[in-house]
């Protein structure tokens, strides 16, 4: 669940502005400053639980390092990926609304990262007092609605080589940290075949027809991405 830790506001501020995320465009700095003073700072460490499906949506977080992973647990206990989210992103936004909904999905770290935290009470009391961080939500929320009609489009209309070119050139260039080759992802195979709706031995035969081709360079447990733009438009 992660551990409380200490982060000056200014540094804080410093990495905000270096991120520069949607839910905090239009408000001033001195505003900037004023939501972040209020905000808890949560570390946590790679798998670590951010939020729970079905638990009531009492904390909203703002990723200020690293990265998360949205997912869904099905019947059987297997685990579903529902997108990924990098530095910048914002978790847990039914915080925001004040029925007192619970999170629809679970949220966890892939990588070591931390996080602004901010109780139900005091986000919606600053989205009363400045209307742009509701409006903000609602634009991250429209951003969802746009990705979800991608998404379905894709598994309806695209090959299989196309699903998994499309995520792995968005994973490359909204979350990859960049090496001196390209763009590096710390991915499975089992988890690109499931962000891509595609098999296992699928994302290898592919994986490895690209690694020849010089548009991937496959490792254990990551994948560099050498020509994210290239890659979109190849199929095998």
């Amino acid at each position: 669940m992660g551990t409380k830790a200490k982060m000056t506001v200014k540094r804080a501020v410093s990495i905000l502005d270096r991120e520069k995320p949607v839910f905090l465009e239009g408000l001033s700095p001195a505003e900037v400053q004023m939501v972040v003073a209020k905000a808890g700072v949560r570390r946590y460490a790679a798998n670590d639980v951010i939020t729970n499906e079905a638990s009531g949506a009492n904390h909203l977080f703002l990723l200020l390092e690293g990265a998360g992973r949205g997912y869904a647990l099905t019947s059987q206990g297997e685990k579903i990926g529902l997108g990924w989210f990098p530095a910048g992103s914002i978790m847990g936004w039914a915080a925001i609304v004040t029925k007192r909904p619970s999170y629809i999905v679970s949220m966890e770290a892939v990588t070591s990262s931390s996080a602004l935290v901010w109780d139900r009470v005091t986000i919606q009391s600053f989205a009363a007092t400045f209307p742009r961080l509701m409006e903000n939500a609602m634009h991250i929320a429209y951003d969802y609605v746009v990705a979800y009609r991608t998404l379905h489009l894709a598994a309806l209309c695209d090959s299989a080589p196309q699903r998994l070119a499309q995520v792995l050139s968005q994973l490359a260039k909204g979350m990859g940290h960049r090496v001196a080759a390209g763009m590096e992802l710390h991915i499975r195979n089992e988890e690109l075949a499931n962000e891509a709706h595609v098999t296992i031995f699928t994302v290898s035969r592919l994986m490895r027809e690209w690694q020849r081709q010089g548009l991937v360079r496959k490792g254990r447990g990551k994948v560099v991405v050498l020509q994210p733009d290239v890659l979109l438009r190849v199929d095998v």
